[in-house]
């Protein structure tokens, strides 16, 4: 499988059609696959709920546009935002299991997101 500007383009244009403003592509190989892979096309406007993964990191690689991971302390306050730009050079971030989470999108984008274990069997919560 090639991932090239035309995919990119496609999922952008998918995720600015979409009622959440955001486009998965999945990379895994099969449903058995023993991890998660894909692509998370992103608008800005999306809301992605405050979560976490306590079995699993979450690796994101900014391929297209801005973004800032957004970090939060156990009862909620925000601990950390980190901007990941590729004029700046600041191309990803690996988010440690268990810290709860989310993103604040800048610039329409593309992140490639890879976590440990089957999906659906990292633990995922999320922030009542």
């Amino acid at each position: 499988m090639e991932i090239n500007e035309a995919l990119i383009e496609r999922l952008l244009g998918e995720a600015k059609n979409s009622e959440r403003l955001r486009q998965n592509f999945d990379l895994r190989t099969s449903e058995n696959d023993g991890s998660q892979r894909m692509l998370n096309a992103m608008q800005p406007g999306t809301v992605v709920p405050v979560h976490r993964h306590p079995r699993s990191n979450e690796n994101v690689i900014l391929i297209k546009g801005v973004l800032d991971e957004v970090l939060f302390d156990e009862n909620g306050n925000e601990t950390m935002r980190v901007r990941l730009d590729l004029t700046e050079g600041k191309f990803g971030y690996v988010i440690p299991a268990g810290v709860w989470h989310t993103v604040d999108i800048i610039e329409p984008c593309v992140i490639y997101e890879a976590k440990d274990g089957p999906f659906g069997n990292d633990g995922s919560e999320r922030k009542a």
